[in-house]
């Protein structure tokens, strides 16, 4: 047996080479399987935002693809104009590749969210069971703690009542910021007011409590030990129902110009 630091080295290399090729393999064989199971997290959230999933019920993909597709709409929305496009939205929509592509995205005003760059077209759900729409579903992002935190907001047809948030990416402590995942905060949003009635976003994360949504319609309860993303929170619900993000798309839903 050979001990010299040579070949020490060249059996390293070599046990890194293997298995370098069998990750970068199985990343290869699975793409397709996981961009599917990514599809379908983002689906079931979405669902589940919209009120759509019980508490606790488990579906299965088909459940919910079908459920996905019997009751909600995607859309695109000129983010300058608030114009819903037509057309529906492409399957293969990605919000993130788009913005970074100066042709289809641009970078918004400095802002409190840290939101550096958006697609020119924004993606929303329209929750439509039948012919009336009964909710849209907005995209939200913003930066939290430790990273972006990426969600979903959810509004009546008045554009400012809050049917439910949650949020599908973060990277915020467990227990702490990582609470924004939990039920019972997330209980808390349903009718509150997004907005005043000039579609100024007033909602906001406070520190302690707020008092039930007929009191304190514009007050949601702090996250405890997480202020910095509770603040971000705030943050980014402000920028994307405001003026340079859904701002003018909301104007359009609350003057009766779409859908």
């Amino acid at each position: 047996m050979r001990h010299d630091v040579r070949y020490t080295v060249l059996f390293a290399a070599g046990v890194c080479l293997v298995c370098s090729l069998v990750v970068a393999s199985t990343a290869v064989l699975l793409r397709d399987r996981i961009a599917e199971n990514v599809l379908l997290d983002r689906q079931q959230k979405v669902l589940s935002v919209a009120g759509l999933v019980a508490s606790g019920e488990e579906l299965s993909k088909e459940e919910i693809k079908s459920r996905f597709e019997k009751n909600l709409v995607a859309k695109l929305v000129d983010m300058q104009s608030g114009v819903m496009l037509d057309e529906p939205a492409p399957a293969a929509y990605n919000a993130r590749k788009l913005a970074l592509d100066p042709a289809t995205g641009f970078a918004p005003p400095p802002n409190a969210a840290k939101v550096r760059r958006m697609p020119k077209q924004g993606l929303v759900y329209l929750i439509k069971p039948n012919d009336h729409v009964e909710g849209i579903i907005l995209p939200v992002e913003g930066l939290g703690l430790w990273g972006t935190l990426y969600g979903y907001v959810a509004l009546a047809p008045d554009a400012r009542t809050i049917r439910g948030l949650t949020f599908y990416q973060h990277k915020e402590t467990p227990g702490l910021g990582g609470e924004i995942d939990n039920p019972r905060w997330r209980a808390l949003w349903p009718g509150r007011l997004a907005t005043d009635e000039a579609g100024q976003p007033m909602i906001r994360v406070i520190k302690g409590r707020a008092g039930p949504p007929d009191e304190d319609p514009y007050e949601v309860d702090g996250l405890s030990g997480a202020t910095i993303t509770s603040n971000g929170v705030t943050n980014l619900m402000h920028f994307w129902l405001g003026d340079e993000a859904f701002g003018p798309y909301l104007a359009t839903l609350r003057d009766g110009r779409s859908n």
